[in-house]
């Protein structure tokens, strides 16, 4: 394994530059099953010497959990990476299991002190609108996070799971320097509005699951019988029952591709993901999400496969064979309103 560190690329016209590729950190704390805080601090450490950079949290992962176990890797590289959090998600006192989508200006304000006290840091580098709340007009939330960034608690803006005229307005009220949604061989939606807005107004792509959540990997083919009854990844239509069995079959491909590159099945999936920079022309930062070193290095060792015009064209068919929804309700996403 090499420790060539990755290439770099800029989140927007005027954000930061970071490695190609970034780390969803949120499975350090909650979602897919047990954590190994350890392992977890380590795979941390592995990341930023392989040049990631853009380290990915949100307020909602855990509970505020996941900000409180990455501060003190934040603080002490400190000047070394780029901090990415979220708020929007509200967990109500009486139901910890349910989350309120809140863009309201009170609710962000509240959101970023409490982040900002979590992270145990003085500025956000990259704050995002997690979810969006459709009931408030969209300039007005970007407008106070405008104001966030005017009072030095934020340095860039992002938004996640928006649609094409969101992402316009939103450019018009203040600079958005990513957009974070999902994108994968398994979900490809984006590309029909959300890329060629970006492109245009020169905002990144930052695509989250680019592994399809795991399944992409081939980890695990059925989420009810191979995964803890406390993974969130047993609530997705796309990874049990006849579903599952379906997209099984989808990885065939992949496999044959892998097998050409000696890859395994995640490069290829996540060697596609980066080639999308390339295809139409715009940054793309996936942050796959993993809790061990070995993973951080094959991840990173994708960022050097190049796949060929035929390879591309073997994987193309895939996203409009997968079978089931991203989520349970869909309304958690930009779906229903692109």
């Amino acid at each position: 394994m090499t420790d060539s560190r990755i290439p770099t690329a800029r989140l927007g016209e005027s954000g930061p530059e970071v490695g190609v590729q970034g780390l969803g950190c949120m499975g350090m704390s909650f979602a897919y099953g047990p954590v190994d805080a350890k392992e977890s601090r380590a795979t941390l450490e592995r990341a930023l010497e392989l040049g990631v950079t853009l380290y990915d949290t949100a307020d909602a992962y855990g509970v505020g959990e996941n900000e409180k176990f990455l501060s003190p890797f934040f603080r002490a590289n400190r000047d070394q990476l780029v901090i990415a959090t979220k708020f929007a998600l509200s967990i109500p006192p009486d139901d910890p299991t349910r989350r309120v989508i809140r863009n309201d200006a009170p609710y962000i304000r509240q959101a970023v002190e409490a982040s900002l006290k979590r992270l145990d840091v003085d500025v956000i580098d990259l704050y995002y609108m997690h979810r969006r709340d459709v009931n408030v007009p969209i300039e007005d939330t970007v407008g106070v996070m405008a104001e966030l960034v005017r009072e030095g608690k934020v340095k860039h803006l992002g938004l996640s799971e928006v649609t094409a005229q969101e992402l316009r307005t939103a450019q018009a009220v203040h600079p958005i320097a990513a957009v974070q949604s999902e994108w994968s061989l398994f979900s490809r939606d984006i590309e029909a509005n959300v890329v060629q807005a970006a492109r245009e107004l020169g905002v990144a792509l930052v695509p989250y699951s680019p592994l399809g959540r795991g399944f992409l990997t081939g980890s695990f083919t059925n989420a009810d019988k191979d995964l803890t009854s406390d993974d969130f990844r047993r609530q997705q239509p796309r990874f049990t029952g006849e579903n599952a069995a379906a997209n099984v079959s989808l990885l065939e491909p992949i496999r044959t591709v892998a097998e050409a590159h000696g890859a395994s099945l995640g490069q290829i999936a996540l060697a596609w993901v980066q080639q999308q920079a390339t295809v139409h022309n715009l940054p793309v930062i996936p942050i796959p999400g993993t809790r061990k070193p070995t993973r951080v290095e094959e991840n990173t060792s994708a960022t050097r496969i190049v796949l060929t015009e035929d390879e591309l064209a073997l994987l193309e068919p895939i996203a409009a064979k997968v079978a089931g929804d991203r989520y349970a309700d869909m309304a958690f996403t930009s779906a229903g309103r692109e």
